[in-house]
């Protein structure tokens, strides 16, 4: 890697991705400039996997030090974060230095111990509101005062931090629980799962703030702004996956958010993002919703953006279809045949039936060995191929190749 350029780290970002891109694609090796890190269920298979990468890197004349390697661990410390088997942690090392930290006593002290603070802000429930006081000290144009608010939310966020959080690990085979609110200022959510212990265990909270513009949004143009944030922000779990994402929201408008005849541009937008998940939206009283709700109260001024107030039509369904290649097509009509669903809507079809879900005849149809659902490619049930359909296809439906 050539030092001094400014394209150097991407150059190499990009070239370690590129050798190393089958085993990325597999799920079972996660790259980071020259930290590598490999992972596995089974002994076998992971000395296996190791040997793989090893040749792959000596192909390329890539060296490693031996003792900046460590083989066949339970336990290691990867960019920050100290991974074991089902568990994400902090780096001790780091924490070591929160216990003796003082107060700031000026904005650039603020700043280091926020930049600490946020590195590891996933962690922390409530995080927003606690450290609100922090971040106003670094405000343009503020005075830099430390009141006993600001001492108290120093002393608190020391406090949470040495409670050494733990986050669960993301399990793909388990369905993934969100949690998203919105206060005037800010978006907030927490991502859950549940454990081997039957609980709802955290995987990591995100806040942002809004823009002055979005917080001249309604209630559920501020509740909706807050699950595609979350989603936006855990999608690489989310996509693809093989159970529904459940979204606990406390604006009940938002369960008919689907069915909206009537949407502005930008609505429109978060419309056309929300149909790659399959989402299950849940009415939750806020009362219920502590941490989500506490995530979402931070008030970050931000450049004020154009506002977009015109309602329009939604386009029809049809106008989102993209073009079907031969590939996707032959992946498709191979899945198909063994899709039950499939031959009960082409017998309801036939029959001129009930269709098998809630809709009506004229919403189906078929083309040649595939089904249309208004228009939209009906894809089998099964979550390998949806989830190679969206790995091969993700950069197309962002309009970029």
């Amino acid at each position: 890697m050539f030092f001094g350029l400014t394209n150097s780290l991407a150059t190499f970002q990009a070239f370690m991705n590129d050798i190393l891109k089958e085993f990325i694609d597999e799920g079972w090796c996660v790259v980071y400039m020259d930290d590598i890190l490999i992972f596995s269920d089974e002994i076998n298979i992971h000395r296996l996997r190791t040997r793989h990468v090893l040749e792959r890197l000596r192909e390329n004349d890539l060296y490693l030090k031996p003792e900046k390697c460590e083989f066949e661990v339970t336990k290691t410390l990867f960019l920050g974060m100290v991974i074991t088997p089902g568990h994400i942690s902090m780096d001790e090392t780091k924490l070591a230095r929160i216990k003796d930290w003082e107060a700031p006593k000026t904005v650039k002290g603020v700043r280091s111990f926020l930049g600490f603070a946020n590195f590891y802000r996933k962690f922390i429930g409530k995080y927003a509101e606690l450290a609100r006081p922090l971040h106003e000290l670094t405000k343009k144009n503020t005075k830099f005062e430390w009141t006993k608010e600001r001492d108290i939310a120093f002393n608190v966020l020391k406090a949470k931090f040495l409670q050494r959080p733990i986050l669960q690990m993301p399990d793909d085979e388990r369905p993934f629980i969100i949690e998203a609110d919105a206060s005037k200022w800010a978006t907030g959510a927490v991502l859950k799962q549940q454990g081997s212990d039957g609980e709802l265990h955290p995987c990591g909270y995100i806040s942002h703030a809004f823009t002055p513009t979005e917080r001249n949004y309604e209630i559920y143009d501020r509740e909706l702004l807050a699950i595609t944030n979350a989603l936006k922000a855990w999608e690489h779990y989310l996509l693809g996956g093989a159970h529904p994402v459940t979204v606990l929201s406390d604006h009940k408008n938002l369960t008919y958010f689907r069915t909206a005849q009537k949407l502005n541009r930008r609505q429109a937008r978060l419309s056309l993002y929300l149909t790659q998940f399959d989402l299950r939206l849940v009415h939750v009283p806020g009362t219920k919703m502590v941490q989500s709700d506490a995530l979402s109260r931070r008030p970050d001024l931000v450049d004020e953006e154009e506002n977009d107030n015109e309602d329009i039509v939604m386009l029809p369904d049809k106008l989102f279809v993209n073009v079907i290649d031969t590939e996707l097509k032959t992946m498709l009509e191979e899945a198909l045949p063994e899709d039950e669903f499939l031959q009960m809507t082409i017998e309801s079809l036939i029959e001129k039936g009930t269709p098998p879900i809630k809709s009506t005849l004229q919403d189906w149809r078929t083309e040649g060995n595939l089904l249309f659902y208004k228009d939209r490619i009906y894809v089998p049930n099964d979550p390998t191929l949806r989830r190679l359909i969206w790995t091969k296809y993700k950069e197309i439906i962002g309009g970029r190749e």
